[in-house]
């Protein structure tokens, strides 16, 4: 019989959990965005309701909503701009803890959060692995004013552009009321090349998020791998 195929759903919980393990009393922590995440979220949950005194930082309007139903401690950047861990999830990673996200739409606000991090978890299941970095569709925002300069420079550029759709068949909107721009890819061999080229007009963020990652915690059969930044 051929081997079965990874318990994704058991990994993912295996990475949250630890990840868990590493907030401590009086932490301001970014709560990331996913299926991933909300393993994390639901954990913290859990030890909020344990007694551990942390403030929150949700990255999505479905973040926050499932943060206040777990009475989990909410705060703002602008209340807290330095944020002391952020965990958050992975559409693709690398060994150089380079990564692809925003399969959700929330890379906006991820890497803000991200970026005013002093210690960045990501977490992940075995499947998102990936040398060089690819598998997945490199997620651009962009306003909608500009998005159609922005799909013929991507167009030029021999990216495969395209508009991200609802599964209702109309333009899938960001909490920040922008679009989303799906660059079909088989892989990313030079991450920077390309963050470098998507810079344009137009262009809110993209989802490459380069040297942002402290840490990537796997979950590989019924364990974690630990990757961290070199």
């Amino acid at each position: 019989m051929p081997d079965q195929a990874p318990d994704q759903a058991n990994e993912k919980q295996l990475a949250a959990a630890a990840a868990v393990q590493e907030l401590a009393d009086g932490m301001v922590v970014g709560l990331g965005s996913g299926s991933t995440s909300a393993l994390a979220i639901r954990a913290i949950g859990a030890a909020v309701k344990g007694g551990l005194d942390i403030l929150g930082i949700p990255t999505s309007v479905a973040s926050e909503q499932l943060a206040r139903e777990l009475g989990i401690p909410l705060t703002t950047l602008d209340e807290h701009p330095a944020v002391d861990l952020t965990i958050d999830g992975a559409d693709r990673f690398n060994d150089s803890l380079d990564l692809i996200k925003g399969g959700g739409g929330a890379l906006l606000r991820e890497k803000v959060v991200a970026a005013a991090s002093k210690r960045f978890i990501v977490i992940t299941d075995a499947s998102k692995h990936a040398n060089p970095l690819g598998g997945f569709p490199v997620p651009v925002e962009v306003i909608p004013f500009g998005v159609q300069p922005v799909l013929q420079r991507f167009t030029d550029l021999n990216l495969n552009p395209v508009i991200r759709q609802t599964a209702a068949g109309v333009p899938f909107i960001t909490d920040e009321n922008n679009l989303i721009v799906d660059l079909q890819i088989a892989a990313v061999p030079d991450p920077t090349k390309l963050a470098e080229q998507l810079v344009t007009p137009g262009v809110v963020e993209h989802g490459l998020f380069i040297g942002l990652a402290d840490e990537v915690l796997m979950g590989v059969g019924g364990g974690v791998q630990r990757f961290t930044a070199s």
